[in-house]
């Protein structure tokens, strides 16, 4: 009996001694845990990601039948739950092993709404192609205008000739490509209204933007949406106590590049050289070059650098109050906004101010009311040049091209240094501008009557107004004692534009069972005015006074002249969706307008598309643990272009009132129909079609679309040519055609590793255009130099001389004449460039000229990073384009033409005896090598390039800090645009420039600091 005490105390002993030891591990295996994850209608959620926070390492997704597993938990763990379509759900397990969890539907995420034509759509149940933007992609960035901020965002939006400017700095949009040889522009809608004022339009004020790109989305605008639909909707109020946020912005801005410039030594001294080459007299003594080389005589022998004193570091600030609030009767948002920006040339600025509020008003049960303001005064001015007006255009093209050796200014600051045409930094010392002073006015109402459960009735009333009073003088210069300029001038005009709008609509959804439906019809009805006065006279008795009245009477000029244009249209769409699986929907518009004749207004838009959401299937549910969503669209629909011409009468024939006919043997004033008009001229058409792909993966984290589609323009309006015999104008005709083929392809990943948020996204477009038909033409002359609008080839491609290389020998260059002669009037020698006899005749002519490649980019992409830690975000954004090409005038690269060249140092690499591997020809003086200078392939550069855009740095300041302020969010961050490019381009030209002569506004590179205060 006691042996038995003994071994059992011993044993017990033993296992109090191994649960000691062993305890802490079997504790730290954790519970098993089982699960399930269901909806609001009990039915499950499959793919359901479920993750233990602060690790999700530790984590599974929920099977066919909503179930999940997950071992080793600790009792107090914490669980996250999400699912595409669903608020993310925290679930305390709090020792249990069984947890049936029940997600709450998001409908930020599930209904996703997209602002679609006259309403709003769930992103799920969209069968066309609509992007939606997220406003604080934007929000943030330190830019001047709208268009200029969606370069990059939305697949499928090109945004190019963006410059500097002080509001002259809009792009062009260009959506899935150029559809015609006219106006290729958006149809950009703002609250509903042709407003005019994206780009005067604060970012903060924007809720939501939309963009339609195919002719389902697209359709319900008929004759207007053929080159894509933009919508912008403004905030609103919501119930609540008052809400009060400031956004606020200041930076420094300078020109991305500027070309790099001979000095006067070095240039001088290659002057002498191209000279005694050219069998002329060197102009520059030894002493002269000691001169330029030492600076000892800075007035007589100047090394003017004139982009450092025209030049400078401009600053920028943006500044955005806001207020809204309500009831559940009354709801307000109003806000107010500054911005102000400095040119970095002086004399350009911009100052502009915006005011808008919105008031919605729940009068009953059935009945609703709404209305919005906006105002928008922006007043900029563009340093004017004296040479031609107009202005800094030729300002910055002087200071690119005037010698180094001109003086620029003198010391006292009262003379400068000329050429024939004047000098610019006299003509921005004047402070002469243009000033452009633009008030824009929108006022927005409408009314909802809900009659019966599903039927709406509403009304909608627009008005707009922009009004610009436009003055230029350009004033008298004594720039030195042997040189003045014109006598001053005032160009004075007033600009008037009115868009009235109203609409009626009926809106019906019923669902039953599994069926929705909804159907709108609607009515629409348009008038637009304008206004032009303008008055011009010269010899003002002194600069002060500027009153078009103190101008000489015999100078004055005088022009005005008005239009009008009214549209009507009834429209209508029908969507249709089972168990929001199989989609379908039509749109149907058919519009009138004032433009064309009787018998020829109206125009009929129809689309139809469908989608089918492979998700929702049984026979996909094998692939939810990954697949969160797939849907495959397709659409077909036909568009229209009222706003090709800016003709407001095209098809009635007018009479110029200011011919003279011979009578008697003497000269008789009286009229005459000079400009044909046809009366049968109509719409242009655009037919398009489309198919596309959306998915969603790993409970929506990855997400994309993939989207092929053609586009076809036909009746595209063309000036004809009448025959020699008759003295008229050429007449306007529906002929030409054109298409363009493209994919546009998006992708984003979203996720939470703890503390950290990580965000990878990207597009990428490849858009083919082609011109199809021409009428009796094979070709006509682009609207930029040296390109054509041919039959097969791209919009806007070059037609150039084809370059191969150059000459490595005199002897090179003697074989060509012996063959081809001198085809540009002057002997090639060794270094100049060789051209190709493309068609073999035997001959160098304009027949050897080749379509190269077109001045749009047929790929577009973008990428955007984002990270997060705690209260730290970085973001980053880059953009480029690939397959386009621009040609740079000889000037940009300066010419050895004395006082008007200032060369390069591209020109260190010209060709030389003992340098041939040099990329420039031989240096020569100007007008002694018209060889060189013809419009060949060698002047173009593939202006290819990757950027990063914008680059963005925060911080949000702990709540905990902050409440007993009063104050519910602050973050500080720090942005830059335009930070650097890779590209291959010869010299210091920016990829985007604009201008082939490079005389238009640098793009600027900018840094701010921001601030964003909520309360």
């Amino acid at each position: 009996m006691k042996k038995t005490f003994t071994f059992r105390a011993v044993l017990v002993s033993w296992l109090l001694i191994l649960t000691t030891y062993l305890a802490p591990g079997l504790m730290a295996q954790g519970l098993t845990i089982h699960g399930k994850v269901v909806d609001a209608k009990n039915e499950p959620v499959v793919g359901a990601s479920v993750v233990v926070k602060k690790d999700s390492s530790r984590g599974t997704t929920t099977n066919i039948n909503g179930a999940f597993t997950l071992a080793g938990i600790d009792r107090n763990a914490t669980l996250q739950v999400s699912f595409i379509g669903f608020k993310t759900q925290e679930v305390a397990v709090g020792g249990r092993t069984e947890l049936n969890i029940v997600l709450e539907e998001d409908s930020k995420l599930l209904d996703d709404i997209v602002i679609v034509g006259y309403g709003t759509q769930k992103k799920v149940n969209l069968s066309g192609s609509v992007a939606a933007l997220d406003p604080k992609q934007i929000q943030a960035r330190p830019i001047q205008n709208l268009s200029n901020g969606l370069q990059g965002l939305v697949p499928g939006l090109t945004v190019t000739g963006t410059n500097g400017a002080p509001g002259l700095d809009n792009g062009k949009i260009r959506i899935r490509g150029t559809g015609t040889l006219n106006n290729a522009s958006p149809y950009i809608l703002i609250d509903g209204l042709e407003s005019g004022a994206l780009n005067m339009l604060d970012p903060n004020d924007i809720e939501s933007l939309s963009v339609l790109k195919d002719a389902a989305s697209a359709a319900i605008y008929g004759s207007k949406a053929a080159n894509g639909v933009i919508l912008v909707t403004t905030k609103r109020g919501k119930s609540g106590k008052a809400r009060i946020s400031y956004s606020g912005s200041a930076g420094m801005q300078s020109a991305t590049r500027l070309m790099e410039r001979m000095g006067s030594y070095e240039y001088a001294k290659l002057y002498n050289e191209v000279n005694k080459a050219a069998g002329k007299q060197e102009p520059f003594t030894a002493d002269d070059l000691q001169k330029f080389k030492d600076g000892s005589d800075p007035e007589g022998h100047p090394n003017t650098d004139w982009y450092g004193l025209a030049f400078r570091t401009a600053l920028m600030q943006r500044h955005n109050i806001n207020i809204s609030g309500g009831t559940d009767q009354v709801r307000y948002m109003a806000s107010v906004g500054y911005l102000g920006q400095s040119g970095i040339l002086p004399n350009a600025k911009r100052n502009q101010f915006n005011a808008r509020t919105n008031l919605d008003m729940n009068l009953s049960k059935v009945f609703t009311a709404r209305i919005g303001l906006s105002y928008i005064k922006n007043k900029y001015a563009d340093p004017n040049n004296s040479y031609v007006s107009g202005g800094s255009d030729q300002i910055i093209r002087q200071l690119n091209i005037v010698a180094p050796w001109i003086l620029g200014r003198s010391k006292d600051g009262k003379s400068w240094g000329t050429t024939g045409d004047g000098n610019p930094l006299a003509w921005l010392d004047s402070g002469q501008t243009i000033d452009r002073d633009n008030h824009n006015v929108s006022a927005t109402g409408g009314v909802d009557l809900r009659l019966v459960d599903g039927l709406t009735l509403t009304a909608n009333v627009a008005y707009a107004a922009n009004l610009q009073h436009y003055k230029a003088f350009v004033q008298y210069i004594k720039y030195n004692a042997s040189k003045e300029s014109e006598p001053n001038k005032l160009d004075e005009r007033y600009y008037l534009w009115t868009r009235a709008n109203f609409d009626a609509l009926a809106n019906y959804t019923k669902s039953f069972d599994k069926h929705n439906l909804k159907a709108l019809v609607g009515w629409h009805a348009e008038d637009f005015r304008t206004e032009l006065l303008k008055g011009v006279r010269q010899s003002f008795p002194s600069n002060d006074l500027t009153d078009l009245d103190a101008g000489s009477a015999s100078t004055q000029q005088n022009e005005g002249r008005s239009g009008q244009l009214r549209m009507l249209s009834w429209f209508g769409r029908l969507n249709y969706d089972f168990d929001g699986k199989y989609l379908l929907e039509a749109n149907f518009r058919a519009d009138a307008s004032s433009r064309f004749a009787e018998g020829h207004r109206w125009g009929y838009f129809p689309s139809f598309s469908a989608a089918w959401r492979l998700s929702k299937e049984n026979f996909m549910k094998s692939f939810y643990p990954v697949l969160s969503d797939l849907k495959v669209r397709a659409s077909w629909g036909l568009l229209g272009n009222q706003e090709a011409l800016d003709d407001y009468y095209p098809a009635t024939s007018t009479y110029n009132i200011g011919s003279t006919y011979p009578f008697g043997g003497n000269l008789s004033s009286g009229y005459a129909l000079t400009d044909p008009k046809l009366s049968d001229i109509s719409w242009e058409k655009s037919r398009n079609i489309g198919v596309g792909l959306d998915f969603a993966f790993f409970s929506g984290r990855l997400t994309g679309s993939v989207d092929f589609y053609s586009r076809k323009t036909t009746g595209i309006l063309m000036k004809v040519d009448v025959p020699v015999e008759f003295p008229l104008k050429p007449y306007v005709q529906n002929v030409g055609s054109m298409e363009n083929k493209g994919v546009e392809v998006s992708l984003q990943y979203q996720t939470n590793i703890g503390d950290w948020t990580l965000g990878v996204g990207g597009n990428f477009t490849y858009n083919k255009n082609k011109v199809l038909n021409l009428g009796d033409n094979k070709y006509m002359n682009g609207s930029i130099g040296n390109t054509r609008n041919a039959l097969g080839q791209p919009f806007e491609t070059y037609y150039l001389y084809k370059a191969n290389g150059l000459f490595q020998s005199q002897e090179e260059a003697d074989a060509f004449v012996a063959k081809y002669g001198t085809p540009f009037g002057s002997r090639p020698k060794a270094g100049d460039i060789r051209y190709e006899d493309v068609n073999g005749d035997g001959k160098i002519n304009g027949d050897d000229r080749v379509y190269t490649s077109p001045v749009e980019p047929a790929y577009t992409f973008a990428l955007n990073l984002n990270v997060g830690w705690k209260s730290f975000d970085l973001s980053a954004m880059f953009s480029g384009v690939a397959e386009a090409s621009r040609y740079f005038s000889g000037e940009v690269f300066g010419t050895f033409s004395g006082d008007t060249g200032h060369p390069s140092t591209v020109w260190r690499d010209a060709w030389r005896p003992d340098h041939t591997s040099g990329k420039m020809p031989r240096a020569y003086l100007d007008g002694t090598a018209r060889h060189n200078e013809a419009a060949s392939t060698f002047w173009l550069q593939k202006t290819h390039y990757l950027r990063l855009k914008n680059l963005q740095l925060g911080y949000t300041l702990p709540k905990s800090l902050l409440q007993h302020w009063g104050v519910s969010s602050v973050r500080v961050y720090y942005s830059a645009e335009n930070l650097f490019t890779l590209d291959n381009m010869r010299g210091n030209i920016d990829p985007e420039a604009t201008s082939q002569r490079l005389s238009s506004y640098p793009l600027l590179r900018t840094h701010s600091l921001g601030l964003n205060v909520s309360f």
